[in-house]
């Protein structure tokens, strides 16, 4: 299998040869064989660092889909939601009674507008902030990724589950699927460093966002830390969700790998981006701080990639290249 996916370690390894990123974690599974590697440094600025198997990641938006996601199919499995009911009926204050639980998940709200201040409002601020949003011409037009979907989603989790939403991932996803080192308050000294600038110092161990660093507990959209064993582990739960029954229905996960948009001519799932490959879809998801999943439950394969990206400085936009080089080197082995 290594020489198998010689290919795409070599795209991988590139990234951090290229610097381009500091270091990589990553794992490739193909069925029951799973290979993992760990390469390069965790920390560049202001002192170098060599990454260690095992250091935790901020993974970003990966919280969308690793734990939002997952309770909202949940609490669907339980009849206590339903993907086409419209958000008004969880969250009456919502500002639009078009907008439905499916058009949060696949993105597709056209929820639109600006917050003054955004990122120096306190919690309650923000929260409240956010009801003075609309919705634009996009609404059930185009797929425009946004974080506020998910913030929606994690206040409608809260709503019906009575606890703040990281609360719930922690009960009802990360418990159940054993993923202890993933959590929402890490070690500083066992994460991976984020940014590093003059003014702040390094970023270590607090969550990159600035949205999820002011809404805590109740950010749907950011927020979780987690490691390479453990992404693993999920996605090997993806591929076979009948060996850990009581998360989710067999089912309700393979719905995930099929166009969930409520407009045809759209293409996203729950939470996840999809990939067209011959017959059949692929699921893909990033995170901002240099993160990304992809799953590919017909040819029970899959990658976790792990890398900061953002560090020494989120001014990086030649990473995408190489990213998009490592997907490439990922379909190549259809």
């Amino acid at each position: 299998m290594q020489n198998q996916y010689q290919h795409i370690a070599k795209q991988i390894e590139k990234m951090v040869t290229d610097k381009i990123v500091p270091g990589v974690s990553y794992a490739i599974i193909d069925h029951d064989r799973i290979v993992k590697n760990v390469l390069g440094e965790a920390e560049i600025k202001p002192h170098h660092e060599k990454l260690r198997p095992e250091m935790i990641y901020d993974v970003a938006s990966l919280t969308k889909v690793v734990g939002t996601e997952i309770l909202i199919g949940q609490l669907v499995e339980a009849n206590q939601l339903s993907y086409d009911q419209p958000v008004v009926e969880i969250l009456p204050q919502f500002f639009d009674s078009r907008v439905t639980i499916r058009h949060l998940l696949t993105h597709t709200s056209g929820i639109t507008g600006y917050i003054p201040h955004r990122n120096e409002l306190g919690t309650r601020e923000l929260l409240r902030a956010i009801y003075t949003l609309k919705i634009g011409p996009d609404f059930n037009q185009k797929v425009v990724y946004s974080d506020l979907n998910y913030i929606f989603l994690g206040l409608i989790v809260e709503r019906l589950l009575h606890v703040p939403v990281q609360t719930a991932i922690k009960k009802k996803v990360l418990e159940p699927l054993n993923l202890r080192h993933s959590t929402f308050h890490p070690d500083p000294l066992s994460c991976v460093p984020t940014e590093w600038t003059l003014q702040t110092g390094l970023t270590r161990g607090m969550v990159h966002d600035p949205k999820a660093r002011i809404l805590g507990a109740h950010c749907g959209s950011a927020g979780l830390f987690s490691t390479l064993n453990d992404l693993t582990q999920f996605v090997s739960w993806l591929l076979a969700p009948e060996k850990q029954p009581g998360v989710l229905k067999k089912q309700t996960v393979n719905a995930l790998f099929a166009n969930q948009t409520a407009n045809s001519n759209l293409t996203r799932s729950f939470g996840w981006g999809l990939i067209k490959q011959s017959d059949h879809w692929i699921l893909k998801h990033s995170g901002f701080t240099g993160t990304m999943l992809l799953v590919d439950a017909v040819q029970h394969r899959g990658l976790i990639f792990l890398s900061n990206r953002v560090h020494p400085t989120a001014k990086n936009q030649i990473y995408f290249k190489y990213r998009q080089a490592v997907i490439e080197a990922f379909l190549q082995n259809n």
